[in-house]
């Protein structure tokens, strides 16, 4: 059964959980969307402004991991004290929290990958965290678009929209907690 856990904003506030997968992404990139269609069930609330997102959210997937939703980084309309509330909740997180087992990295296909995109993966990296990268909103892209990132060294492209990718992104998911 998968179900919603619980929302937090500190560390000791953090659910008692063993395996996390984290879904991170600018804001307005579709990881609620992305959440609601990997696991068939209205779990994320998905809004029509970006940064709806403003804590962690904790969802056990039928008992074998937790799926985490966190707040979108990027442009999303937040004051200089929410960034830096933001900026301090998300690397508590990402720094103290042993159970990460994989961060979904998720990009706009249209817009392509940004300098924040590249910064997340530059502090993942940094911090030694494994993580792969999803482009969503394939369904977005012409022929040439779709080409150009077929040839990237990227793992999955999508589109939560259509559903199209999903299952073998659930699939590497689950394989990579095994």
């Amino acid at each position: 059964m998968i179900s919603f856990i619980k929302s937090a904003k500190s560390l000791n506030d953090f659910p008692d959980t063993s395996r996390e997968v984290v879904f991170v992404g600018r804001s307005n990139v579709g990881k609620s969307s992305l959440l609601n269609a990997l696991y068939k069930k209205d779990l994320a609330y998905v809004g029509k402004t970006p940064g709806k997102t403003r804590l962690i959210n904790f969802f056990d997937i039928d008992g074998k991991y937790t799926a985490v939703d966190v707040p979108g980084y990027g442009f999303a309309n937040r004051n200089m004290d929410e960034q830096i509330t933001f900026g301090n909740m998300m690397d508590a997180y990402f720094t103290d929290r042993k159970q990460i087992k994989l961060v979904v990295c998720i990009f706009d296909g249209k817009v392509g990958q940004t300098k924040d995109d590249d910064d997340m993966i530059d502090y993942l990296k940094n911090n030694k965290l494994p993580f792969i990268v999803v482009f969503n909103k394939i369904d977005k892209l012409n022929q040439s678009e779709m080409s150009k990132l077929k040839k990237e060294k990227y793992k999955f492209l999508i589109s939560a929209k259509e559903k199209k990718g999903i299952e073998e992104l659930k699939d590497y998911i689950e394989a990579k907690l095994i």
